[in-house]
């Protein structure tokens, strides 16, 4: 037994024409009996005449083909006028007379081909109608025809509004998913140079550095050492970003700690003084226990100052300050400016536009710039409880 509550997902399932049908059929029963003849659509006043083998053609003509008013509705439209025109030249005034603007409208809101050629020859076939039937019946006032005209004409326009407003709806759609998408791209590419720069940019300065170690080998392999587990934490870090692309990559693999927390902040510092800059980690307050994404955003702005230290201040004193209070959580981090340039890969400017955008999403001030003295020093207040 079907359950009732599947009946309108199983009727949508349905072929269009399946759905169409009904109306068809209905109008057909309804022209065939004896109570409703003579009180159908009534057009050019010719009289009345009983049924015949014809009436049977003409009701088969208006009805039936409504089954394919979304499919072809050319084809539909083509066929309902010509047993409409039957219906009133031979006097049955069928109820399926009422088919017409339904083709009409249904023509004007599905009809993708030939629409001006069709305006035009559907209007010259109706004076071609008027014309034979005001000779063939007793006439009527030019403006009884001009009225059904304009009711007619009305029908298309109703069915054309009825397109014009499902092509808006979807091109609104279409920009909805496409702004998605791009927002979509621009995490993503947010996330990736996140993860990637830092770790690459540590491990280009302790490579450079480890070719002037050849002399102490005891140096030599802890710096090598350091570039070695840099890569294996940007491997790590690379198989979340993953994740989030694919989730089913990361069957199998450990889902803890994929976002990082403000407190693997020290394991930053530590990776970044392996590489040569000198940094002091102060860390204030407790965290709260739930900081929504903020934590993630601490995370970044932090990894995102030491990769710029590294790049543009290599062995600067370095100070790095995360202060947790009960609404937000501040950042800090400047150099002195005593450094130099590394040999690392340059900058592309996204990094610091990308953690703005961060921060201003969740409601929180950011900057950057240099110091007054010497330096350069990156602020960041982002508040807590923000949904990830």
């Amino acid at each position: 037994m079907i359950d009732r509550r599947r009946v309108p997902e199983l009727w949508r399932r349905l072929d269009v024409t399946a759905r169409d049908l009904p109306l068809g059929i209905l109008l057909l029963v309804a022209s065939v009996v004896p109570g409703f003849h003579g009180n159908g659509t009534e057009f050019g006043g010719v009289p009345t005449r009983p049924a015949d083998a014809l009436a049977v053609v003409a009701a088969v003509l208006q009805s039936l083909p409504l089954a394919t008013r979304r499919r072809w509705p050319l084809v539909c439209l083509a066929l309902v006028s010509c047993g409409f025109a039957l219906d009133q030249l031979r006097g049955y005034h069928l109820f399926a007379g009422i088919a017409l603007p339904v083709a009409l409208l249904s023509a004007g809101s599905y009809l993708e081909r030939f629409r001006r050629t069709t305006l035009v020859v559907s209007s010259v076939a109706y004076v071609a109608l008027a014309v034979a039937l005001d000779r063939t019946g007793p006439g009527e006032p030019a403006a009884e025809y001009v009225t059904f005209y304009l009711a007619l004409a009305l029908a298309w326009g109703i069915g054309a509004w009825m397109r014009s407003a499902r092509a808006a709806e979807a091109e609104r759609r279409r920009r909805v998913a496409e702004d998605a998408r791009t927002a979509e791209r621009t995490r993503i590419a947010r996330e990736l140079h996140d993860v990637v720069t830092h770790h690459v940019t540590a491990m280009v300065v302790q490579t450079e550095a480890a070719r002037y170690l050849t002399a102490s080998p005891d140096r030599l392999d802890q710096s090598l050492t350091s570039v070695s587990d840099t890569g294996r934490r940007a491997l790590t870090d690379l198989r979340h970003l993953l994740d989030l692309l694919n989730p089913e990559y990361g069957t199998g693999h450990r889902s803890e700690d994929r976002t990082p927390p403000v407190g693997r902040v020290l394991t930053l510092v530590e990776q970044t003084r392996r590489a040569g800059q000198p940094v002091e980690l102060t860390e204030e307050g407790t965290p709260p226990d739930s900081t929504g994404s903020a934590d993630l955003v601490a995370y970044r702005v932090v990894q995102e100052a030491l990769t710029n230290a590294l790049k543009y201040d290599h062995g600067s004193r370095t100070s790095v300050l995360v202060r947790h209070g009960g609404r937000e959580i501040t950042v800090e981090v400047g150099t002195d400016g005593s450094g130099s340039r590394a040999a690392s890969p340059g900058g592309s400017g996204r990094g610091l536009a990308g953690l703005r955008e961060r921060v201003d999403v969740l409601g929180g001030d950011f900057e950057a710039g240099p110091r007054d003295d010497a330096g350069f020093v990156v602020r960041a207040r982002i508040p807590v409880g923000a949904p990830a």
